[in-house]
């Protein structure tokens, strides 16, 4: 991707952002060609980490996990604790729109199953089933605070679309977290295969990049 046309592009999104009485997200949209998103293993599903952050919009976690590794995850305030015991509890309608829309859920790999049955009929289709805990849990909570998840849209729809930042944040920090995004889903997909790349504010037009 041509550094000028994604700084000319950013520069162009930023300058007819209008007002708002919200801070609006800055989006990458991708289109893609030549590849058949039928088949499972085409699909596109990253989680990133943004270099410069979330410009104040980094989600809440939830922990799905067992006392002892609550216990190490203490250090990195998760906003949310379900352990094994309370998983089912959270099939309630309401409690399952809250985890959707306000969460990043973390889990151990162990109690995924659990999660699956109890919740995955609603979180599956919303790409919000949760990530398996490996490693430093506290290293990967804070990582989940400036991660975003790259999906393509469905089995037939070429694109994907991921927040990069807010109006509030310097257009160079923009753009580098839109390198890092792109850099991850072409190192998914064959570059020629990338049709187009837009940035779009949440309120305003789509400006192309290539």
């Amino acid at each position: 991707m041509d550094k000028t046309k994604l700084q000319e592009a950013v520069t162009k999104a930023f300058e007819s952002k209008g007002k708002r009485k919200f801070a609006q997200s800055v989006e990458l949209i991708v289109n893609f060609r030549g590849i058949d998103f039928t088949k499972p293993e085409n699909r596109l599903n990253l989680d990133v980490a943004l270099p410069k952050g979330k410009g104040g919009k980094e989600p809440k976690v939830a922990l799905v996990a067992e006392e002892s590794v609550v216990n190490l995850a203490k250090k990195a305030n998760p906003e949310l604790v379900i352990l094994p015991g309370d998983i089912a509890s959270y099939a309630d309608k309401a409690k399952l729109k809250m985890l959707a829309d306000e969460y990043v859920l973390l889990s151990q790999p162990n109690l995924m199953g659990q999660i699956a049955k109890s919740l995955g009929q609603y979180l599956g289709p919303r790409g919000k089933l949760p990530r398996p805990i490996t490693g430093n849990v506290v290293e990967l909570i804070n990582r989940a605070r400036c991660s975003v998840r790259i999906s393509s849209r469905g089995k037939y729809l070429p694109v994907a679309q991921a927040f990069v930042g807010t109006e509030n944040m310097p257009p160079q920090e923009v753009i580098e977290n839109i390198e890092a995004v792109y850099d991850a889903i072409k190192a998914k997909v064959v570059e020629s295969n990338i049709k187009s790349v837009y940035v779009k504010m949440t309120m305003g037009s789509a400006v192309r990049v290539f």
